[in-house]
């Protein structure tokens, strides 16, 4: 006769549910029947939270990834069309007004206004240079520093131009070899001058001009090593002596310039705007979360996606007014 196995010992201080399913797993051992499941495990609690949870994370590091994407993108090929569009306006206003012999000839002008036409056959460049050399001055094209005359006029006029974003039309003024012609145009007449040579940090200055006579400098940046076309760390020129006696250059304009418009510079004035992009951007970010889980998301897309397409844009302007701005 098989006697049945002696019942567990347990500890006095085993939970009480396991001591239930400890004396009803002998009984069935007694009895010659299989031991009896435990009690079901409920995951209907902790599966939907783990389910929202990982969904979250995705769709956040999704949007990340294509606002990232899009701010990359923007530098380097959406800004060459935006400094398009910025041309052709301005080709039409400076058109018009040197038509109309309403072009400024110098003095105090506004920053943004269209002061001169650029042309540099050798490289194939045609530009309209608007006034201002500030980061945001340079992203519709090159700028006319205030601070010098206007291209033609006599003495020394700075003209400075991106040369790896937003179109980067000065971006093969340093292929300019001397005696190569730069014809500027501007309200007081056409200008030709001819290219003394590229200037670079701890060159020598080229010798002060004569009285009545005109230079023209072109400045972009320059960077060094593997990755120099996407990090430029210095500012190079170009110097042009013009042909024949300068035009007279009106009284009128800015002694200097501030910090923010010579080359190189940085604006730091658009920190608090920055501060505000990247606010409404990762605002944009939660409430796209949130509403990916409870609404349909092709409707979330179809209406975050024009919104953070916007923010995207005014975000990556603002941060070029934080870089160099001959980049």
């Amino acid at each position: 006769m098989t006697l049945p196995p002696p019942p567990p010992v347990l500890d006095p201080e085993t939970p009480s549910t396991d001591h239930d399913a400890a004396v009803a797993a002998h009984e069935a051992a007694a009895q010659g029947r299989p031991a009896p499941a435990g009690p079901p495990v409920d995951l209907s609690s902790t599966a939907p939270k783990e389910a929202g949870a990982l969904s979250a994370i995705i769709g956040a590091s999704f949007t990340l990834s294509v606002i990232l994407f899009w701010l990359v993108l923007q530098l380097f090929l959406f800004g060459a069309f935006s400094h398009e569009r910025a041309q052709d306006a301005k080709y039409q206003q400076i058109r018009g007004e040197l038509a109309g012999a309403t072009s400024p000839t110098g003095g105090v002008i506004e920053p943004g206004h269209p002061v001169a036409l650029l042309s540099i056959p050798a490289i194939n460049l045609q530009e309209v240079v608007s006034e201002g050399t500030a980061s945001g001055d340079l992203l519709g094209g090159p700028g006319h520093r205030r601070d010098s005359p206007l291209p033609g006029q006599a003495g020394v006029s700075l003209v400075y131009g991106r040369s790896m974003t937003y179109g980067a039309p000065f971006d093969d003024i340093t292929d300019l070899k001397k005696g190569d012609e730069i014809i500027a145009t501007t309200s007081v007449g056409e200008a030709t001058f001819v290219v003394d040579g590229v200037r670079r940090p701890g060159d020598p200055l080229p010798p002060p001009v004569e009285v009545g006579q005109a230079r023209l400098v072109l400045a972009t940046g320059e960077g060094h090593g593997p990755l120099a076309w996407a990090s430029p760390d210095q500012a190079v020129y170009v110097d042009a002596t013009m042909k024949g006696k300068a035009f007279a250059a009106p009284a009128g304009r800015l002694p200097a310039v501030p910090d923010a418009e010579k080359a190189m510079a940085r604006d730091n004035s658009a920190w608090p705007l920055m501060a505000l992009c990247l606010t409404a951007l990762l605002l944009l970010v939660c409430v796209t979360t949130w509403a990916w889980n409870r609404f349909s998301r092709s409707m979330v897309w179809i209406l975050a996606a024009p919104v953070g397409i916007a923010l995207a844009w005014a975000s990556t302007d603002t941060l070029m007014r934080l870089l160099p701005n001959l980049m």
